[in-house]
C-alpha cells in the first residue's frame, strides 16, 4: 500500500570612550584681579568635573556561534522535532508498510545508523525487507536501487555515495512513489517534497564547536596550534572543518593557529603532521578533520618524534583514537555524532512522507563531546554499543 504524496515547495573588545574633558581653568589674572571673578570660575570648572560622564567599558561582544546549513544552504531543525502524534502512529502501524535500508558501506558507524532506523520501523510497524552495502561503489548502489524496488518497498532510506550518477540511480524509485529519505547527500537536481521526503545529517557546527571546546580545555585556553582540514568540496566535512577554526579565533583570543594545512589525501596526513612539526617545533596542539586516516597519520608523526606533550582533536568514534585517548595519549577529545539518533530520525521521516506530512528538508542531531571520562556512555549514546573490547579492557573494564 502507497502512501499519500503531499508535496510543498521550499525555497573589543570595543571601547567606548565617553570623556568630555573640560578644562575650563583659563583665567586673565590683571595686575589685582577680581578674587570674587577667580572663585567662581573655579567653581563652575570643578562642576563641570564632577558632571562629566565616567569612561567606561563595554565587554566584548559574545561569539556568534557558526550554524549548521544543508548542502544547498537548508536551514537546520533539530530531530527532536521530527515526531508523530499518537494517531498518526496507528495510522502507520495499520497500514503495513515496508521499508529497505540501501547503505554506502558497512561499519560501526553504518551499524548504528542501521540499527537506529531498524527499531524505529519496529515501532512504527514497518518491516525492514531488504538492507544492503554498496561498498562505496555508485554502480553497485543503482543495482541495488534496482533490486530492491523489485520487492516494492513503501520507504527507502540511502546515502547517495555519488550525487549526480545517483540521481538517474534513484530516479525510478521516484516515480514508482517510494518515500525517499536520505543521509546527507541528495541526487543532484532533486527537489525536496518533490522527489525526497527530506535529508537527515550531523549537526556539522556542533561538531567543529565541540572539537574546538575540547582543544582549549586541554590548552588552558592558550597555545599554538595546527589546523588541518580537508581540502576538498564536501559540505560536511566543510562546515565541520570551518565551524572549529571560527570557534577557535572568536572564543579563545589566547590560541593561535599557527599553520593551516589542507588534507585531500588522508594517507598524506602523515607526511603532513611532520612537517607542521618542524615549521613549529613549539606546536602544542593539533586538529585533525575525522579519526580513521587523518588522526591515525597525525598521530604516527608525533610519536615518531616523541612529541607526545602536542594536544589532538578530531572527530568521528573510532578505535585507534578512542584507545589513545583513555591511555592519555596525545589525542584529548573525540567530536561526535548520534548515529544512532540518524537512523532513527530517517524513520520518522520516511513516515512523514507515507502520511503525506510535510517534514524538513534538512533535519540533523545532536554533537557529543567525548572524553576518556565519558567515552563509555558516549559510545552508548552514538553508536548505541559499548566502546571496543581493547579500549574497555584499557579502561579496566
Amino acid at each position: 500500500m502507497k502512501g499519500t504524496r503531499k508535496y510543498k515547495r521550499n525555497t573589543s573588545a570595543v571601547w567606548l570612550i565617553t570623556g568630555l574633558v573640560a578644562v575650563l581653568s583659563l583665567v586673565a589674572a590683571a595686575c589685582g584681579g577680581d578674587a570674587e571673578e577667580e572663585t567662581t570660575t573655579t567653581q563652575a570648572a570643578a562642576e563641570a568635573t564632577t558632571t562629566q560622564a565616567p569612561a567606561t567599558t563595554e565587554a566584548p561582544p559574545e561569539p556568534v556561534a557558526p550554524v549548521t546549513q544543508g548542502p544547498g544552504g537548508e536551514e537546520a531543525t533539530a530531530s527532536g522535532e521530527i515526531v508523530l502524534s499518537d494517531d498518526e502512529m496507528s495510522q502507520v502501524q495499520s497500514g503495513g508498510y515496508t521499508a529497505a535500508l540501501l547503505w554506502h558501506t558497512a561499519g560501526a558507524f553504518t551499524d548504528a545508523v542501521s540499527q537506529g532506523a531498524r527499531d524505529a520501523f519496529a515501532e512504527l510497524g514497518i518491516e525492514v525487507i531488504a538492507e544492503t552495502n554498496a561498498q562505496f561503489d555508485a554502480a553497485q548502489q543503482a543495482n541495488d536501487v534496482e533490486t530492491v524496488l523489485a520487492q516494492d518497498p513503501d520507504i527507502i532510506v540511502s546515502l547517495v555515495i555519488d550525487p549526480v550518477s545517483g540521481a538517474e540511480a534513484f530516479r525510478p524509485a521516484v516515480e514508482a512513489g517510494v518515500q525517499l529519505v536520505f543521509l546527507s547527500n541528495v541526487p543532484e537536481g532533486y527537489v525536496h517534497g518533490v522527489d525526497y521526503v527530506g535529508v537527515v545529517t550531523d549537526d556539522l557546527a556542533a561538531m567543529g564547536m565541540a572539537a574546538a571546546d575540547l582543544l582549549a580545555d586541554a590548552l588552558g585556553g592558550e597555545g599554538k596550534v595546527g589546523f588541518i582540514f580537508h581540502d576538498a568540496a564536501y559540505y560536511v566535512t566543510n562546515q565541520r572543518d570551518q565551524a572549529f577554526k571560527t570557534w577557535i579565533e572568536q572564543r579563545y583570543p589566547g590560541i593561535e593557529i599557527v599553520s593551516e594545512q589542507g588534507l585531500a589525501d588522508p594517507a598524506a596526513a602523515e607526511e603532513i603532521a611532520a612537517a607542521l612539526l618542524t615549521r613549529n617545533p613549539d606546536l602544542d596542539g593539533i586538529y585533525a578533520p575525522w579519526s580513521a586516516g587523518p588522526a591515525d597519520g597525525v598521530l604516527a608523526a608525533l610519536r615518531a618524534a616523541g612529541a607526545s606533550d602536542v594536544a589532538v582533536v578530531t572527530l568521528d568514534l573510532d578505535t585507534n583514537v578512542s584507545l589513545d585517548l583513555v591511555e592519555g595519549g596525545n589525542i584529548v577529545g573525540i567530536a561526535a555524532d548520534e548515529a544512532y539518533a540518524l537512523g532513527r530520525t530517517m524513520a520518522l521521516e520516511g513516515a512523514y512522507g507515507l502520511l503525506g506530512k510535510d517534514a524538513p528538508a534538512f533535519t540533523v542531531v545532536p554533537a557529543i563531546a567525548v572524553t576518556a571520562d565519558n567515552i563509555v556512555d558516549a559510545y552508548r549514546q552514538s553508536l548505541a554499543t559499548d566502546p571496543p573490547p581493547e579500549v574497555m579492557a584499557a579502561l579496566g573494564g
